[in-house]
């Protein structure tokens, strides 16, 4: 072996024991390292460290979420499909509650639900619900409009004065300026974001003002009969009562007309959305009561007594809340305004029958007060489903790579057989 050839070399300043320790790496050598290899005494693969950044999160399965959904407005409320099996159990109790009462009107008195006094029951009852139509359209859009009682004596009022001059005439000018007031109190509610009851209160303190100009009760000057169209008059009511709960299943519908509703701050504006949908409501809202005013004047048997008409109010909220439409708003059934109106008709016809001497505000607040039992129900069991949480876990602390521990002793070095030291000089 040539000890002097380039890879046997000894380098500047090294010995031979030096030379044979470092391996010529000028490192001490504590194993074999194969050329281009790891030494023995490494860890294979090299540890890193690892940081919260470099680490893939650890979290739970992303609830799934409609596409619709994604799409609403996202301070709009809970996001999915609200819950109607609230509704139909409800409905059902209402369903019960109207054959019930319908079954002892029949059984007592059958002449009271037959013949011509049906027909003047179903005229009640058409009366009844196109108020509670306008109270559930504007509850649904949340700004209930309490002046739709005092709009619908003052429309009778009217019609008793001027309907000899024609049905049209008499009917077609209440409308008119019905139509102007509910846009008047619309554009107050959205204009200025104001809550629809205060406004519409004081339009009714308004409208009274109005009804109280007149001294005595007023003689219908004309002879229009609405019990010849009793069927017709009683079945459109019910037509646009299920045709809305039907179009309010629907949840784009639904949030729709609920979009006026608070979902935050209730003076925060809710958008143009659903300030366009408050607006046709309060104004359809106004122009039912005409039509109730006119059908409460020519249905009569009497003269139409001057009365500040709140119990009409209430009577209509009552009804509405009962059926199942929501206080706050957006939410409601689909037959339960209709049920809700002959139930509530039937019982006013039953107590009178009876002579029960139960005034006509009594039952409306009790009405009003169950319904805000229902309402209660409603809220609670009719939002839409909870989606499950996304629950995120935190990683565990960063870890850093350390150094394996020194060995406890050093590989003692080789003695060199060619040291001059040993021989001697």
């Amino acid at each position: 072996m040539a000890y002097d050839e380039p890879a046997y070399r000894r380098r500047d300043g090294e010995t031979d024991s030096t030379a044979r320790v470092t391996g010529g790496y000028g490192q001490p050598e504590t194993g074999y390292r194969p050329e281009g290899g790891h030494r023995r005494d490494e860890q294979y693969p090299p540890q890193y460290a690892t940081t919260a950044e470099t680490r893939a999160p650890e979290y739970t399965e992303a609830p799934r979420v409609s596409l619709d959904d994604a799409f609403d407005d996202p301070n709009h409320g809970e996001v999915g499909r609200d819950r109607m099996a609230v509704h139909f159990l409800w409905e059902f109790v209402l369903l019960v509650a109207g054959a019930g009462l319908a079954y002892l009107l029949y059984a007592g008195r059958p002449d009271a639900v037959t013949g011509a006094a049906l027909d003047t029951l179903l005229v009640q009852g058409a009366t009844l619900g196109l108020l509670t139509l306008g109270a559930g359209a504007t509850l649904r859009t949340a700004a209930p409009n309490l002046a739709i009682g005092p709009v619908a004596v003052a429309s009778a009022l009217h019609f008793a004065e001027n309907a000899d001059n024609g049905v049209l005439e008499a009917a077609g000018v209440a409308l008119v300026v019905g139509l102007v007031g509910g846009l008047i109190l619309a554009l107050v509610v959205v204009g200025f974001h104001v809550p629809g009851w205060a406004a519409s209160l004081a339009a009714a303190l308004g409208v009274i003002v109005y009804i109280q100009l007149r001294p005595g009760p007023v003689d219908v000057q004309g002879d229009y009969d609405p019990t010849r169209h009793a069927i017709y008059l009683f079945g459109g009511f019910a037509a646009l009562a299920v045709i809305g709960g039907l179009l309010g299943l629907i949840k784009n519908v639904r949030r729709t007309v609920g979009r006026f509703r608070p979902v935050g701050d209730p003076a925060d504006r809710r958008g143009v959305g659903g300030a366009v949908v408050t607006t046709l409501a309060i104004v359809f809202s106004t122009v039912l009561a005409v039509v109730a005013g006119v059908l409460l004047a020519a249905g009569g048997t009497g003269p139409v007594v001057p009365s500040v008409g709140l119990e009409w109010t209430g009577l209509a909220l009552g009804a509405a809340l009962v059926g199942g439409t929501s206080a706050y708003g957006r939410r409601g059934g689909v037959l339960g305004t209709l049920l809700a109106v002959v139930v509530l008709t039937l019982f006013l016809r039953y107590q009178d029958l009876e002579s029960w001497d139960i005034s006509t505000y009594a039952t409306a607040a009790v009405a009003v007060g169950g319904g805000l039992v229902v309402t209660r129900l409603v809220e609670t069991f009719g939002r839409p489903a909870p989606a499950p949480d996304t629950q995120w876990t935190e990683p565990p602390a960063a870890t850093t790579w350390q150094p394996p521990p020194p060995a406890e002793s050093s590989p003692a070095p080789r003695t060199d057989p060619w040291d001059s030291s040993r021989w001697g000089s």
